[in-house]
């Protein structure tokens, strides 16, 4: 993935201890992940990262905002991102990524790419139902809207408020009881 250099940290030259990584995610970041849910973006990611003599310890923190368009209006809005990834990098024989907490790279690595954790981060903290805040409090105005309440289905309210066909099966266990 080109452009996404400055994501790749090589830790071999770093000193034990903590060391502070701050990233700056806009569309472009996206682009490169041939993401395009998102029609702007604003997210700044910060990566702590400890360096111990076995193992490193990742932590992950973005706060930002992502534009998308509401599931209901498909009106634009900038949904909120506050989100925390932390992860355990080890190292063994071979490259595994299976647990989503613990990270193995090989003996042989030098550099750890942090791009595609960013990515998912982000994506995973975006609501799977995006509404925009103005249809949730009622002061969104938009065609599509006013059509949904057009076409929204009307109650029927009968007298009794029973289905007559019900009727018809309870006299049947009446009949046979008799």
């Amino acid at each position: 993935m080109k452009g996404l250099k400055d994501f790749t940290i090589p830790f071999v030259g770093l000193k034990e201890g903590k060391h502070l990584f701050e990233y700056i995610i806009d569309s472009k970041f996206f682009e490169a992940f041939n993401f395009d849910e998102f029609s702007s973006s604003s997210v700044k990611v910060l990566l702590t990262f400890v360096k111990k003599s076995t193992l490193f310890e990742l932590n992950f923190t973005a706060e930002g905002t992502v534009e998308v368009p509401c599931d209901v209006s498909n009106e634009l809005y900038h949904q909120e991102i506050n989100t925390k990834l932390p992860i355990v990098v080890n190292f063994g024989p071979e490259y595994n990524d299976d647990n989503e907490e613990i990270l193995i790279l090989p003996h042989e690595a030098y550099e750890i790419d942090v791009s595609q954790y960013i990515y998912e981060m982000i994506v995973l903290a975006v609501p799977n139902k995006r509404v925009h805040p103005k249809v949730l409090d009622g002061t969104m105005e938009s065609e599509a809207l006013n059509k949904l309440k057009e076409l929204q289905i009307k109650e029927v309210k009968t007298v009794d408020n029973t289905d007559p066909r019900w009727d018809k099966l309870k006299n049947l266990i009446t009949e046979k009881k008799t």
